[in-house]
């Protein structure tokens, strides 16, 4: 096993807290003898703040790769998964309140195919004036899903049926590396982090991820873990595959022009070629599939892309903001600069 390999694999270590919530989920976890939080805690919480967003992810990390020192029989303790519903009901009803005026299925997808002029985020600020530091710091915080990537999506495919269950295993199989776990996307992100010089442990860099990105990451597990949900994560998935060529187009270059190294490029050049063929199959297997077997999803399926939407820009905005300033967008500033060693840069 290379080191890289070894990295990915290796169970990441418990975050710090970020308030009760989050504080008592920890505790429980390492098999404290606190109490849990109450529902007046849980609902007290901010449902885009640091503390609920990291409960949650403290939450469903049990699902995937789970933490050093935990326990895998606590994937499915009632009182936890009790505290889950109570955050995630705090989660999805925002979502909700926030998505309630967006336009049907088809309407949605065709906007997000539009690219505007003068559009904004974050591949087009680090296109336009990017510096290493800036890409080193978006590709720390987007590792916190980008090493599991697909795997949320995976939860989806046995709801499914027929053409759209078909298209999405079709796609995922190219997520996955076509059966080469060198070209696994998950593995191709952990060499992009080898070549901007950072760490590429699985769940290093989530104690510098602000409750943005955590959200960003949260919707996902959030619709992959609850059947009724499953046109939501569709949902999900169609913007991600449909708006990722022209952004990852844009990253590749950003690449190019920041010196970031020969795997940084072929990540995004990979996404630009694959993406291309993802974003016809989603849009006419995988969600015309899922409608015409289920039509009364319609609404989740709009509910996810209007959803991810709104995550995805609050991350845009906070990023944006604080990188236009001349600062950190992390919670713990330095974080990203502090690389592997050179065992780990060659892989």
């Amino acid at each position: 096993m290379t080191v890289i390999e070894n990295a990915v694999a290796t169970r990441p270590e418990l975050p710090e807290a970020r308030g009760e919530v989050s504080r008592g989920i920890r505790d429980r976890l390492l098999g404290g003898p606190g109490r849990l939080p109450r529902e007046s805690d849980v609902a007290r919480a901010s449902p885009y703040g640091e503390d609920l967003q990291l409960a949650l992810h403290l939450c469903y990390e049990l699902h995937y790769q789970g933490f050093a020192r935990v326990p895998d029989t606590l994937e499915w303790d009632p009182d936890l998964l009790r505290m889950r519903a109570l955050a995630e009901h705090r989660f999805e009803s925002a979502l909700r309140h926030d998505c309630r005026h967006r336009p049907d299925v088809e309407e949605a997808l065709a906007d997000v195919l539009l690219e505007p002029v003068g559009g904004t985020g974050v591949s087009r600020f680090l296109l336009a004036q990017g510096q290493l530091w800036q890409v080193r710091e978006y590709a720390a915080l987007r590792s916190v899903h980008q090493l599991r990537e697909a795997d949320p999506h995976l939860w989806v495919v046995p709801r499914l049926r027929g053409r759209a269950k078909a298209a999405m295993v079709a796609i995922e199989y190219d997520e996955y590396g076509c059966g080469r776990a060198e070209r696994m996307h998950a593995r191709l992100y952990a060499d992009l982090m080898a070549d901007l010089g950072l760490d590429p442990s699985y769940g290093r860099y989530v104690d510098a991820a602000g409750a943005e990105l955590l959200a960003a990451s949260n919707v996902m597990s959030l619709f992959g873990l609850h059947r009724r949900l499953r046109g939501a994560l569709v949902g999900h998935f169609a913007l991600l595959e449909t708006t990722s060529p022209p952004a990852a187009a844009r990253l590749a270059e950003v690449m190019r022009r920041t010196g970031a190294g020969p795997a940084a490029e072929r990540y995004f050049n990979e996404h630009v070629e694959a993406d291309a063929v993802h974003e016809q199959l989603v849009r006419r297997e995988v969600v015309a599939g899922l409608l015409d077997d289920e039509p009364e999803l319609a609404p989740d399926v709009s509910f996810g892309i209007a959803a991810t939407r709104l995550v995805e820009e609050r991350l845009g905005e906070r990023l944006t903001e604080a990188w236009s300033r001349g600062a950190s967008a992390l919670r713990t500033p330095g974080a990203a600069q502090r690389g592997v060693d050179d065992d780990s840069r060659a892989g």
